[in-house]
Formats: C-alpha cells, structure tokens, sequence
C-alpha cells in the first residue's frame, strides 16, 4: 500500500515540475546515449552501452518513483488545520530543555525538507517527535545519542 503524503499547492507543483522535466528532459537523453553508444559497434564488449542501459534503469526507476508519490500526494487545506496543535505544515518555535535554545521550524513532507530554510520533514525524528503536541508540551525525541527534550513555545500557520 502506497503512502499518502501532504503537500502546499506549491511543494506539489514543485514535484510535478521535477517530474515532466524527467520525463521530457531526460528520458529522451538517456535514449539518446544509448542510440549513440549502439552505434558504436559490438554490444558484448561495448562499455559505454552498458552504462548507458544502467543510467536508463535508474532514471526509469526514479520516474516510476515519483509517478507513485504523485498520484498519493494531497493538498492540504490549510485553513482547515486545527492550530492548536503541531500538524503538518505547521510552524513551531521548540526550545531545547538542556542547553535553552530556541528553534523555529515548519514541519512539511519529506520531499520538501530543507533544513537550511527551516522545514523538517514529519517522517524525521524531531517531526515525528513534534506531532500533535499543543503549546505548553513536551517532546521527548530520540535522537543517536541519547533522548532530548523540547519545549512547544509557539505554533502558527501563514
């Protein structure tokens, strides 16, 4: 069964966007080294053709892949989102109960995680961790070294 995954207007034209560029772009490339590579003489020992072939696989693969994750994707209405509590697309200012810092993020689907511009993905530790806690909670996340707690000081949407 496929997973359902939630997305801005924009994370989702984003992705359809990367997808018709695969499609249209570089699937006619990858046909085309492989045309070139034939050309070349003796498939049986002809290198080049095998990479070109293994290219193609993977491209195919990653199409199909994202074919599956667009035909799964929901937009959300985000003026329907209870904002009580962290959901997806939610923004969330934390603080970390043992050194006192204060971070800010939006939590966003896995393909739209940018951590240099503040999104996590909900499927991340720290995302998981965050889900449904109201201002005022804690999150108790598991992290590689140990478990750290958070602090919910503020949630909104924009």
């Amino acid at each position: 069964m496929s997973k359902v995954s939630y997305y801005t207007p924009e994370g989702l034209k984003k992705l359809r966007d990367e997808l018709n560029h695969l499609k249209d772009v570089e699937r006619p490339k990858a046909s085309e080294a492989i045309g070139e590579a034939r050309d070349k003489g003796d498939l049986s020992e002809n290198a080049e053709y095998d990479a070109a072939k293994e290219a193609q696989g993977l491209l195919e693969m990653k199409i199909s892949k994202m074919e599956e994750v667009v035909a799964n994707a929901r937009v959300i209405d985000e003026s329907q989102l209870d904002t009580s509590k962290v959901l997806v697309h939610s923004h969330v200012k934390i603080k970390n109960q043992t050194n006192g810092a204060e971070m800010t993020y939006k939590l966003v689907a896995q393909s739209e995680a940018d951590l240099k511009s503040g999104k996590i993905s909900v499927d991340s530790p720290i995302g998981k961790g965050l889900l449904g806690k109201k201002v005022g909670d804690t999150a108790e996340i598991e992290v590689p070294n140990g478990t750290v707690k958070f602090d919910v000081i503020e949630i909104w949407r924009e």
